[in-house]
């Protein structure tokens, strides 16, 4: 059997922080049970954020009209791209399966990790215009957001003082990761982790031990397959008639974002649902 490998993007300023915890069991949990474990801790890196024209080597192809995502889709074909994008590309195709490991910012990752995001799964390389979501290029690897919350877990409810965590991973689970072909696996939420005692602490960090001994076996998240869909300037890429005609009767929306004016269907963006068969 070929060896397996992880990679962990890691945004966390401090080496004592709960974070930093959470990064090293999956190093030691995985290592352990035999699989290549690959860091990428983007602070240590000091990996720029900001993607720019000093991502693409050499001349740019419309200096006047500086596009990112034209000319670093041309670089990527011609092998220019900037080195730290090619080594952080170099890992992404080794791995098997990707942990983002951060704390969350303003709902959503820390702006290093954006730019992690923004730079390196580049048109080309994680996309075209014709592989996305189920025929996307990274279609054969797992990913799985890990992160910390600074609320507790009742904020982020349909009713909570937050708003629904579904919502808000959304654009993170679907816009970003499925839409490269990610099989996207259930989050690991740590809730509360600055008001929690040492002895919840660590009762989080085993069952985050327990759950990555057995993470690259599990089902992902289901989203809506693109066969469902018109994809053709004429039908606009929405939804087929006969497919809202048949969600029509239901009382849920089809997923988080294709909800259809319906209710969201509970925990759509937070568990796998086995017996989804779309």
């Amino acid at each position: 059997m070929a060896l397996k490998t992880v990679l962990i993007i890691y945004a966390h300023h401090s080496p004592s922080s709960f974070n930093a915890a959470a990064k090293d069991v999956a190093m030691q949990t995985l290592t352990a049970q035999g699989f290549k474990v690959i860091v990428s801790d983007l602070y240590a890196m000091n990996f720029r954020s900001s993607a720019t024209a000093a991502d693409i080597k050499s001349n740019l192809k419309n200096p006047e009209h500086f596009l990112y995502g034209d000319e670093t889709f041309i670089a990527w074909k011609e092998d220019r791209l900037s080195d730290d994008i090619k080594e952080e590309q170099r890992k992404v195709a080794e791995a098997d399966l990707i942990i983002f490991q951060f704390p969350l910012y303003w709902f959503t990752v820390p702006a290093i990790m954006k730019g992690w995001m923004e730079r390196v799964l580049t048109q080309g390389f994680a996309y075209t215009l014709e592989s996305i979501y189920d025929n996307g290029i990274l279609k054969d690897k797992k990913a799985v957001l890990s992160f910390t919350t600074g609320g507790m877990e009742s904020m982020y409810l349909p009713d909570g003082l937050n708003g629904d965590i579904n919502v808000m991973l959304w654009p993170l689970q679907n816009g970003v990761l499925r839409f490269c072909g990610f099989q996207v696996l259930a989050p690991q939420i740590f809730w509360c982790v600055a008001d929690a005692p040492p002895s919840e602490r660590t009762a989080m960090l085993e069952a985050w031990q327990a759950r990555l001994k057995g993470m690259l076996d599990e089902q992902p998240l289901s989203f809506a397959p693109t066969k469902l869909f018109d994809l053709s300037v004429q039908g606009g890429f929405r939804l087929c008639s006969d497919m809202k005609e048949a969600y029509a009767s239901q009382p849920y929306g089809l997923t988080t974002g294709q909800h259809l004016g319906k209710p969201l269907p509970p925990n759509n963006q937070m568990k796998a649902s086995p017996h989804d068969n779309h």
